[in-house]
């Protein structure tokens, strides 16, 4: 499917993963919204993506959402691309010397990355369904969401964070088959140890020792990669109901 001229929505886009997205596919041709909470689109500042357009939004809220969407679809371009990269990711064992998990954790970390996730696919779908189809085989629109490898080699302490990108992966192949009678293809990245501002305030020392576990290239992943297997998908038809790991080749060890 061809980016230009079209209006592309991305989630969690003030920073990240969701800005290098955001920023690739306004430099190929899309009307960009980017979606994330107003204090962290306050935070980024002049950093935010260069000719995206801000939407302060919770993508746990069915009203915000809903908000956002009707004002992307409202505009003189279709909405026919969705990339979700919200999220959150704190750690907590199931049990440790503090006790049982914390369950408002766990509850949180659900709501953002699966609930968020859902909300968005299911309110952007809508929204695409009611578009004109871009070919002879119905083609309007494609969905990528953002799991992890934490969803298949969880480590210790991931626990909420495993089942929530578990669940993002999980819902991939329904929700392709969903959304098949509409044209459109919904597909899942699980990036591995990527080079993101979670990871700014860590030592030179613990980067190195997160490296060190990627067989080749022996480095953290960039946003832009993520950013350009995003676009990749975008752009190829006949790539359905698959989550695509883009890690090294990295395995998870326990901790």
């Amino acid at each position: 499917m061809e980016i230009s001229g079209t209006a592309a929505i991305v989630t969690g886009a003030a920073s990240g993963l969701g800005a290098a997205t955001a920023a690739l596919l306004s430099t190929k041709g899309a009307t960009v919204y980017g979606l994330d909470l107003a204090n962290s689109i306050d935070r980024a500042g002049d950093s935010a993506p260069a000719g995206v357009a801000m939407i302060p939004t919770d993508v746990t809220s069915d009203s915000d959402v809903t908000a956002a969407v009707d004002q992307v679809a409202g505009g003189d371009k279709p909405l026919r691309i969705v990339v979700n990269c919200a999220g959150v990711g704190w750690a907590g064992r199931i049990l440790s010397k503090q006790g049982p998990h914390d369950l408002e954790l766990f509850r949180t970390v659900i709501t953002v990355n699966l609930l968020g996730t859902f909300n968005v696919m299911r309110l952007a779908a809508q929204a695409i369904a009611d578009t004109t189809p871009v070919d002879e085989f119905g083609q309007r629109g494609v969905i990528v969401n953002t799991a992890s490898v934490a969803a298949f080699e969880g480590q210790i302490g991931q626990i909420a964070y495993s089942a929530s990108k578990g669940g993002v992966h999980g819902m991939t192949v329904p929700a392709a088959r969903d959304l098949a009678q509409f044209g459109i293809r919904v597909n899942t990245i699980a990036p591995g140890i990527v080079d993101t501002p979670m990871l700014a305030g860590v030592s030179e020392d613990f980067r190195k020792s997160l490296s060190s576990g990627v067989p080749f290239p022996r480095r953290l992943a960039r946003p832009d990669e993520f950013a350009q297997l995003a676009g990749m998908i975008v752009e190829h038809d006949y790539l359905n109901g698959e989550t695509v790991r883009m890690d090294g080749a990295l395995r998870m060890a326990p901790r």
